[in-house]
């Protein structure tokens, strides 16, 4: 049983892999890579638990079998391959060689390795009975613009996960750490109503895998638990495991009046921030903002001395004078790029983070400090 690759596109898809798969788990099989000869493919997968994940090359074999070989130095010895192709011979061992190098790697059986819970491509079936099609740049959209705002702290419970909220009225993702709130629309009318939370963990391997995925379509499918990822033709499946229970009710802290609106270019309102938070106390990164007529002030004073920018903004309604934590402004405003506006309520309540022209997709709420 043996099976040739080209070294380019076997490394890019153990990359994929390579996260995923743990260097050590009290479950020893997660530690190994799947190998899997069909008659027209070899398929690459393995699991961490939370997270499983398949790649499939089309690609002429030799045989059919399945086998489990370690994930590290098959990971290691690829990334170094001399050749441009290599060579995998199946037997009591894996044969591995490429150009001028050959090794052999031991062979685990197996059994005992967990089911995983990829999702058939087939339309809704068990356990997948709710499927959906998204654009694979929107749903990157979608996890990335609100990944920042999850908590990484562990009594935080749901809010250590991004929330995917399936209605008619089209897909919001939304997380929160309890100091802020993002949130991503997506329009795009969906086949049913739910709503999921995903390990944020999770996410950041969703969007990794997203981001090799190009343009095209997604699908999405819904099982006991489980949240599955597939492409049209099957090369990429994932699975990952959901957290049980969803958030609260969060609509009730986005503000709905605002006395003044500030609208600035990203980049130049970004690079102030930045440059002024250097000088910001360690503790709450303090940075306060004065709004007046045609511009805003960002000062901050810690225990390297004090800092201050001016730049110019275009204001709508009273002057105010508000302090946020530069960290969670920064990353507020991280999804935007072009024109930006900030939505005061007030001194101390919440604020509203929108792109400059469109109220739809992405916004964020800040809660200011205490002035």
């Amino acid at each position: 049983m043996k099976v040739k690759v080209p070294k380019t596109l076997l490394t890019e898809h153990v990359a994929l892999l390579e996260r995923v798969i743990p260097t050590r788990s009290s479950n020893p099989l997660f530690t190994y890579l799947g190998l899997a000869l069909t008659p027209d493919a070899l398929v690459l997968f393995g699991t961490n638990g939370e997270v499983d994940l398949e790649v499939r090359l089309e690609l002429p074999t030799e045989g059919e079998g399945r086998f489990l070989v370690p994930a590290q130095p098959f990971f290691q010895l690829v990334k170094s391959l001399p050749g441009d192709q290599v060579e995998l011979d199946f037997g009591a061992e894996l044969s591995l060689s490429s150009g001028s190098f050959s090794t052999r790697l031991s062979l685990a059986p197996d059994e005992g390795y967990p089911e995983l819970f990829f999702p058939s491509l087939e339309g809704p079936a068990e356990p997948y009975p709710l499927q959906t099609l998204l654009p694979v740049e929107e749903l990157l959209k979608a996890l990335s613009h609100v990944r920042y705002a999850a908590s990484n702290e562990e009594y935080r419970a749901i809010f250590r996960g991004v929330q995917l909220e399936f209605s008619e009225g089209g897909l919001r993702s939304v997380a929160s750490d309890g100091y802020r709130l993002a949130l991503y629309r997506l329009a795009k009318p969906q086949p049913f109503a739910k709503k999921v939370v995903v390990p944020a963990r999770s996410v950041d391997e969703m969007v990794r895998v997203l981001k090799g995925m190009g343009e095209g379509e997604v699908a999405l499918a819904l099982g006991p638990g489980v949240l599955g990822l597939a492409t049209g033709k099957g090369q990429l499946r994932m699975a990952v495991r959901l957290m049980e229970g969803e958030f609260p009710d969060y609509e009730r802290v986005i503000p709905k009046e605002f006395p003044l609106k500030a609208a600035f270019d990203v980049e130049a309102f970004r690079e102030a921030l930045r440059r002024v938070s250097v000088l910001s106390d360690r503790q709450n990164h303090r940075v306060d903002l004065l709004f007046e007529e045609g511009r805003v002030l960002l000062s901050a004073e810690g225990d390297y001395g004090k800092g201050q920018e001016e730049i110019p903004v275009r204001l709508e309604g009273l002057p105010l004078a508000v302090a946020y934590n530069a960290r969670y402004l920064l990353e507020a405003l991280s999804p935007l790029s072009g024109q930006a506006v900030l939505l005061l309520s007030g001194p101390t309540s919440p604020s509203l983070v929108r792109p400059g022209e469109a109220a739809e997709g992405y916004q964020a709420v800040v809660v200011p400090l205490r002035v």
